[in-house]
């Protein structure tokens, strides 16, 4: 153990955290979702456009804040994000109507989108080469631990307090946004960079222009197929978890209990992955791990016993959060200092159109009563494209150092 460990683990304990009430916010929205569907006669239309508005808000915060943290700093992005999402969140649960409630969660989703590249990107410039990988996958489990905390929350407040006390739950970030204005701090490589003055007056354009040059277009080719695919097949499957145990027949109550327990996989998912990526590699993990979400999305969507549905659910949460775990690890290793987390950002919100289009897509879909089963099987092929994308345009970088 070196002496920078303890500072790492306060740095990614401090991190983690913040990205565990992102991920309670996206949770609960799931689930609000369901109940909304039931308490405002909502058609599967408006259900899908709710869950989709979010990631319309991430899409544009993923691109800002990913250009505004490489010129401004990754703390003080960090923060206004974490308190924007909050806020956003508090007042949800005051949303008299659906018009105001979609305008709110369009601005989370602008607060939570930015804070995910930034703080993925602050923990891997801050972390030696040896344990980027490891660091930012751990960094990533909290999301597990905030879908748990979202899944705890909807089964036990929603049903007897209704949505608006889980909206109201989830503001307390803005209280926690406090602490981590001095528990954290810029990563040291940027502090220099930002001290000689590099890459600081470069319009977004310009960045924006960088990661699609020279040694840096195929990497982002393969990075924005790898996220688009990754965010259209979680969100297109996982807000609609609820729903879709509905669908098949459980109750509000059961359903939610279902979903609590295929929650709980996610967690040895990302640890598991932890452990193969410096072992084995990016490329290794990722390809694995998403052809083994593909595998398990067709047997989730066909299942039709309760064992079934259970087993292919843990299953499902097990792999696809493992690869996400990979995609944060794998992704700013790939661009310099100067623009690393405009890169970031940049994939992360062309991954989040998948994260608009596909849970509208499957209020469509439901609609027109198209087959469950049928609808997972358009995941399948989905999550296999990404993979293959990895496995031929990607580049391994286990154990380099990033590249200033």
């Amino acid at each position: 153990m070196t002496a920078r460990a303890p500072k790492q683990r306060k740095l990614l304990f401090s991190a983690g955290l913040s990205w565990m009430f992102d991920a309670m916010d996206v949770g609960i929205i799931s689930f609000i979702a369901a109940a909304l569907a039931v308490e405002w006669s909502l058609t599967p239309q408006q259900t899908g456009f709710f869950t989709a508005i979010n990631s319309v808000g991430m899409a544009f915060g993923a691109a800002i804040a990913g250009y505004m943290a490489d010129k401004f700093g990754r703390k003080s992005v960090l923060l206004w994000t974490l308190l924007i999402f909050s806020i956003a969140s508090g007042l949800s649960a005051v949303a008299t109507g659906f018009a105001v409630l979609c305008v709110l969660r369009f601005i989370a989703g602008f607060g939570l989108g930015g804070e995910l590249p930034v703080a993925s990107t602050l923990v891997s410039e801050s972390v030696p080469a040896k344990e980027r990988g490891r660091a930012v996958v751990l960094l990533e489990s909290f999301w597990a631990a905030g879908w748990i905390a979202a899944a705890l929350i909807s089964y036990f407040v929603i049903p007897s307090y209704g949505w608006q006390a889980a909206f109201l739950i989830g503001a307390t970030p803005a209280l926690y946004a406090l602490y981590l204005r001095k528990s954290i701090q810029d990563p040291p490589r940027f502090k220099k960079q930002a001290a000689r003055g590099e890459g600081k007056g470069l319009s977004f354009m310009e960045r924006f222009r960088s990661v699609w040059t020279g040694p840096y277009r195929r990497s982002t080719i393969m990075l924005w197929i790898l996220w688009f695919t990754v965010v259209f097949s979680y969100y297109g499957m996982f807000l609609w978890l609820p729903s879709v145990m509905i669908i098949k027949g459980f109750t509000l109550v059961k359903s939610f209990e279902y979903v609590l327990i295929m929650t709980l996989a996610q967690l040895p998912g990302y640890f598991t992955a932890a452990y193969f990526i410096e072992k084995f590699g990016r490329k290794f993990v990722l390809v694995l791990y998403l052809v083994l979400t593909a595998a398990s999305a067709a047997w989730f969507g066909n299942a039709d016993t309760e064992g079934m549905l259970l087993a292919s659910g843990i299953c499902l949460s097990f792999f696809n959060l493992g690869a996400w775990g990979g995609m944060y690890a794998y992704t700013p290793e790939l661009y310099p200092t100067k623009v690393r987390s405009t890169g970031v950002g940049l994939a992360a919100s062309f991954g989040r159109i998948g994260g608009i289009i596909a849970p509208y897509l499957v209020g469509v879909l439901v609609a027109r009563q198209v087959a469950i089963g049928g609808i997972f099987w358009m995941f399948f092929i989905t999550v296999l494209v990404g993979a293959v994308a990895v496995f031929f345009l990607g580049v391994e970088t286990k154990g380099k150092e990033l590249v200033d």
